[in-house]
């Protein structure tokens, strides 16, 4: 007698359904993209895998983003600006701009289901220290209420037209 209690199960698979992927685009990859990249990660652990790029990378991630978020429990530091190149050729669930450059740079994402644009002030303009911290913290506060409200949907389950729609209304139902 031959069955699935009978030693058959190595046969069996039960494949995991792939993670929603999300790609966050800026200009430097330095501040902005990388905020929401490493909340994305964080938050939708397991459910989510985020990445971020830009179309003309900094040489480093701005120390008052790696800040920001190693005062939330995030740990940052090893994480590179990339450039747009990158990830070029890879499948995203959904495609980010969170500057007007990268949205004009990029206005569609081969390989995206869907984008959208997050439209933020940059940070990085603020150079004055406790300015500049006030400014960092001010964006991580935004991108987190995004990215909660985010992953908050049935993200897996929605159509493209479905996805950039709910994406879009996450980013205008949260201005100030």
């Amino acid at each position: 007698m031959s069955g699935v209690g009978d030693g058959d199960v190595s046969r069996l698979r039960v494949s995991a359904p792939s993670p929603f992927r999300v790609l966050v685009l800026c200009t430097g990859n330095s501040a902005r993209s990388q905020i929401a990249e490493a909340l994305l990660a964080t938050r939708g652990a397991g459910r989510v895998e985020a990445a971020s790029a830009g179309s003309r990378p900094a040489a480093r991630v701005n120390p008052y983003a790696v800040e920001v978020l190693r005062v939330h429990g995030i740990e940052w530091e090893a994480h590179p600006p990339r450039s747009m190149d990158d990830v070029a050729g890879q499948r995203f669930d959904l495609v980010i701009t969170v500057c007007d450059n990268a949205r004009d740079a990029c206005p569609v994402f081969p390989g995206a289901r869907a984008q959208v644009h997050w439209g933020l002030p940059d940070p990085a303009e603020e150079t004055e220290p406790a300015a500049a911290r006030r400014a960092f913290a001010e964006t991580y506060d935004a991108l987190a209420a995004r990215v909660d409200a985010l992953l908050a949907l049935p993200l897996e389950r929605l159509d493209p037209g479905e996805l950039r729609e709910r994406a879009r209304s996450v980013h205008e139902s949260a201005r100030p």
